[in-house]
């Protein structure tokens, strides 16, 4: 059940932010953020030195997104990153956030679980890229 709270949740927020993009268009992290911009869903890139990511403006940390509380975000990190991610998103109340592949480990695993934030957090295997369009399609309210 707590999964299918989290697609809905994830997917019925009025603005997103993708951090792991880059310049680099072969980075999944890019990809991701390409498929927001395809789909004309509002979306911020979130990167530490680029100011502009596809054409869109970038923020420099999730603190600067102009509403974190209501503003799902991807996750396509390093698995130090993503943890970290995961207490600042916590501390902003961030609605849903969904780590993509390979952007987790146990530690991000346990954080999850022990922070109550099962609820809030996509992990273990689906990607924005394959199944995106399903479970947007199934939750929006």
């Amino acid at each position: 059940m707590a999964f299918e709270a989290v697609k809905t949740a994830f997917f019925n927020s009025p603005a997103y932010a993708v951090v792991g993009a880059s310049k680099d268009q072969t980075k999944y992290g890019t990809k991701v953020l390409q498929w927001y911009k395809a789909r004309e869903i509002p979306v911020t890139p979130v990167h530490p030195k680029e100011t502009e990511l596809e054409g869109i403006a970038a923020v420099k940390s999730i603190e600067e997104l102009p509403s974190p509380s209501t503003t799902s975000i991807s996750i396509i990190t390093p698995s130090k990153i993503t943890i970290d991610l995961l207490q600042k998103a916590k501390e902003l109340n961030v609605p849903a956030l969904w780590i993509q592949p390979g952007a987790s480990d146990s530690a991000c695993i346990k954080f999850i679980k022990e922070n109550d934030m099962v609820d809030k957090v996509i992990y273990g295997g689906s990607c924005v890229l394959t199944e995106g369009d399903n479970f947007r399609n199934t939750t929006r309210l």
